[in-house]
């Protein structure tokens, strides 16, 4: 009964780890394209002349 529980118990820690892991790469995943889009628009000003 008692490993049962243990079991489970680490089941659930370990999906709610795997949970919240996708949601950090997630908002890391956008806050890179984000900065990605700000090198691209740094970039065009520069290739437009006016950096």
């Amino acid at each position: 009964m008692m490993k049962r529980v243990l079991m489970l118990a680490l089941v659930g820690a370990f999906s709610v780890g795997m949970l919240s892991g996708c949601n950090t790469m997630a908002g890391a995943g956008k806050d890179m394209q984000k900065a990605g889009e700000k090198v691209e628009d740094k970039a065009q000003d520069c290739k437009d002349g006016k950096c």
